[in-house]
Order: structure tokens, then C-alpha cells, then sequence
């Protein structure tokens, strides 16, 4: 049976807890932070609630949690869950305001925190630009700074697809993303905070990422995150080390 030395875990440990201290160094020093929304910023998926909303539930959801686990590229799960939900655009107007999205315990805080700090924030998801413009407008952070899909709907009003062109619609999306946001910005240190594949697939090119497990913890994130949290009180905590 093979078997570590005491020196070789001793080496094991020290090396993650070594990644571990750059990573939260990274944060602390950090020009820029993008973050996923749905499950994160946000409580819910998003495209699930809409789902629901329209009466297709329980097909949907198998398939987020397929795509947010990374066992389908996302390009593919987005297409197939919306081929199934085929919302109107009354039906997405009437979500938002039935059924607002619900704001994580401790997002507005950790928000306002690195804002004070000048620290740019971006929110950078899969999810619908539509329903993310409202949690930024929540967040005080600029239209501007929301990178998101695009639902298309016929002059009619009935769904009409959504727009391939955007990086977010497809996997390594989030990684063009923040590419393209420090080529524009020239940040030096940008961190990447979600809950899902596709927002660990996104470092590199972002200098950091920190898992998120306070609304659902997915086991591929989590086993390959350096920080993995739960709540956003302990990045709050780690800024307070400044």
C-alpha cells in the first residue's frame, strides 16, 4: 500500500495552507471582484424560478444541477432548459415582480464594504440579464458592470431564443469575461466568487477564486476551491485585516 511520509503530508499541508494565505492575500489586494449571481449573490437559480414559474419545474432543475456541476457544457443545458421553459416576455416581467430575487445574508454588506474600498464589483452570470440588472440596481452597482445573457422575444412578446453571441452563454464564458475586463481596466489582482463550474473554470485569467457554498454546495467545486465559504461574513472578516 502506498503511503505518505509524516515530511511528505507535513510538505501536503504547508503547500494548501501556503495557496490558501495567497488566495485571501489576493483578496484582500484586489482592484476587482466579479461574482457569480444565481446561488450566489442571490439565493436561487434564476432559471429555475422562472421554470417554476412556468410550470416546468422539476425538468429544469436536474438540468442545472447537471450543468452547474460541470457534467454537460453549459451552452448545451441552456438551450435544452429553455427550449422547455419558453417564456414570454410578459411571463419574465411578471416573475420579477411576483417573485423577486431574494439577496444572500451578507452580499449588501460585503458590496458596500469593497465599494468603499474602491474596489470595482461586477456581477458576471449565466443567468438573464433581465432578472441580474434588478440585483444590481439592489447592489448600487452600474448597469454597466453586469455581464449576463440576454433573453430575445418576437415583437409578439413569445420566446425567441437568446443571443449566442454572449461570452456567458457558453463554458470558459466567465474566464472571457474577466480577460476581457482587465485588458480594458488593466487590473492587476481580480478574484472570481461563485458557486458553480463555470465560475472556477474563470481562474485563470482571474488571480483568485473563492468558492461559495452558502446557499448550495456543489462536491466538484468545493474539492477543487483553495478557499471555499459559506458565508459572506468571512470574506467581511478577511477585509477587516486591511
Amino acid at each position: 500500500m502506498f503511503r505518505l511520509s509524516c515530511l511528505e503530508v507535513d510538505d501536503t499541508l504547508y503547500s494548501i495552507m501556503t495557496t490558501l494565505s495567497q488566495t485571501k492575500e489576493i483578496f484582500r489586494r484586489a482592484d476587482a471582484v466579479c461574482f457569480d449571481v444565481d446561488s450566489t449573490v442571490i439565493r436561487e437559480e434564476g432559471i429555475d424560478e422562472l421554470a417554476k414559474f412556468c410550470g416546468v419545474g422539476d425538468a429544469v432543475t436536474e438540468m442545472t444541477r447537471q450543468a452547474m456541476g460541470g457534467s454537460v457544457t453549459f451552452k448545451t443545458a441552456l438551450t435544452e432548459r429553455l427550449s422547455i421553459i419558453r417564456c414570454s416576455r410578459e411571463q419574465v416581467n411578471k416573475l420579477i415582480t411576483d417573485h423577486p430575487p431574494q439577496l444572500t445574508t451578507g452580499i449588501k454588506e460585503l458590496v458596500d464594504t469593497l465599494h468603499q474600498r474602491n474596489v470595482k464589483v461586477f456581477l458576471v452570470s449565466g443567468g438573464f440579464r433581465c432578472i441580474v440588472e434588478h440585483v444590481a440596481t439592489q447592489l448600487n452597482i452600474p448597469l454597466h458592470h453586469v455581464y449576463a445573457n440576454r433573453l430575445k422575444f418576437y415583437f409578439n412578446g413569445e420566446y425567441a431564443g437568446f443571443d449566442e453571441t454572449q461570452p456567458t452563454s457558453e463554458s470558459n464564458g466567465k474566464g472571457k469575461v474577466i480577460s476581457m475586463l482587465k485588458e480594458k481596466h488593466s487590473f492587476k489582482n481580480v478574484v472570481m466568487i461563485g458557486d458553480g463550474a463555470t465560475d472556477l473554470e474563470a481562474c485563470p485569467p482571474a488571480n483568485a477564486f473563492i468558492g461559495f457554498g452558502g446557499n448550495v454546495v456543489r462536491q466538484q467545486v468545493k474539492g477543487r476551491s483553495l478557499w471555499y465559504v459559506t458565508s459572506f461574513g468571512e470574506l467581511l472578516k478577511e477585509l477587516e485585516k486591511i
